[in-house]
């Protein structure tokens, strides 16, 4: 609602009480006329709902004291609608009530209308066009397995919004400046009035700007914005996993009148390794080892990511799928310490014997014929 509005309107006259109305009376009056008009109880008529509406906004001003005081010193100030005053001559010269407010005078001194000069008046937030936060960007970025295990700075090219060149982000053409909305006097949000409640919702007008362009800009169209690419070398910190969502404050799309640029949110993907895999901080391995070793046991080597091997003990008689662990050969934490890595044992079966192996396994069959390790399971499987 403009200024104008606020000062032509008679909030007095249409709840039905007078100017010297105590809040009591002020909220009595308003709940009977609300019941009243509710659209409710009323349905289908629209009269009653502007009726309702008319109410509302005026309980809107009058219920607060502080706008209901804002309110009566512009109702007296511009009580006949604009000034009157003696000229040279004994002249008299007029302002008309709406330039007051649109910003249409003209002469020496002109500016963009009282409605700049008492725009506080009509409306919490003060005539200023509040600061507007940035835009939140979305981003994917794809790594190697090494590098989300250790960590890495990757550059990100990146396409947002940003304060147009042009006009430096105020949607007016070169050499002309945008004016305070006059409806929601630069607050880029009205109330509407809800009986006791006011909604707050972005200002039509101006599109929650705050501000009007009247000769927009070539470039933004009077937006004030331009798609701007930049690349960023934005650093991933160790650790992180496939699908796993980051947040870098204040990285996204810069705000407009001072306001806090919005956050940039990566999305990382992470290829897969031929030899290692993951298991939350801990990286896995498949090594094979031959029948002697597992029958037997003895030391196998094991490869890392990015290190030396390391060595680890298979104990005599280690079975397919025995899971060994090398500590603090994982994956990084977040506190700084890895993670171990997993090594799952695979027997190796040989699929051609010849010679003096096949001689040496006939030997080995002929000496362990009486150990029949499916003897339990048919053991189990009678007792069932």
């Amino acid at each position: 609602m403009s200024g104008k509005d606020y000062v032509e309107k008679d909030y007095y006259k249409v709840l039905g009480v007078p100017k010297d109305a105590s809040a009591t009376e002020i909220k009595k009056t308003y709940r009977k006329l609300a019941r009243e008009f509710h659209p409710d109880a009323n349905k289908g008529d629209t009269k009653a709902e502007d009726r309702f509406k008319d109410i509302s906004e005026a309980y809107d001003v009058l219920s607060d004291e502080k706008r209901r005081k804002e309110y009566d010193e512009a109702r007296t100030l511009f009580a006949n609608g604009g000034f009157r005053s003696g000229g040279p001559g004994g002249g008299n010269y007029s302002f008309d009530f709406g330039d007051l407010f649109s910003g249409n005078q003209s002469g020496p001194g002109g500016s963009g209308g009282l409605g700049d000069v008492f725009g506080g008046l009509f409306n919490r937030g003060g005539r200023q066009a509040q600061p507007r936060r940035g835009a939140d960007v979305e981003t994917e970025v794809t790594l190697s397995f090494e590098e989300a295990v250790d960590g890495a700075t990757v550059p990100l090219r990146m396409t947002s919004q940003a304060p147009c060149h042009g006009c430096n982000g105020t949607g007016a053409k070169s050499g002309t400046t945008p004016r305070v909305c006059p409806t929601c006097v630069g607050a880029g949000t009205v109330s509407r009035g809800q009986g006791a409640f006011a909604l707050s919702e972005p200002c039509r007008d101006c599109r929650g700007r705050g501000m009007i362009v009247d000769d927009p800009c070539p470039d933004c169209h009077g937006s004030g914005r331009a798609s701007s690419a930049r690349t960023m070398q934005v650093r991933i910190p160790a650790g992180v996993q496939d699908a796993q969502r980051i947040r870098l404050k204040g990285k996204g799309a810069q705000g407009e009148r001072g306001g806090q640029p919005g956050d940039l949110y990566v999305t990382v993907h992470v290829d897969s390794h031929p030899v290692f895999g993951r298991k939350a901080d801990n990286l896995t391995v498949t090594v094979p080892v031959t029948f002697p070793e597992a029958a037997l046991g003895g030391t196998i080597e094991v490869p890392t990511l990015g290190g030396p091997s390391v060595k680890l003990k298979l104990p005599p008689g280690s079975a397919n799928g025995l899971t060994l662990r090398a500590r603090g050969k994982g994956a990084t934490r977040k506190d700084g310490t890895r993670g171990d890595l997993l090594v799952t044992v695979e027997v190796v079966v040989p699929q051609h014997v010849t010679g003096d192996a096949l001689t040496a396994l006939e030997q080995y069959r002929e000496a362990t014929a009486s150990d029949d390790p499916r003897a339990a399971l048919f053991r189990a499987a009678k007792g069932a």
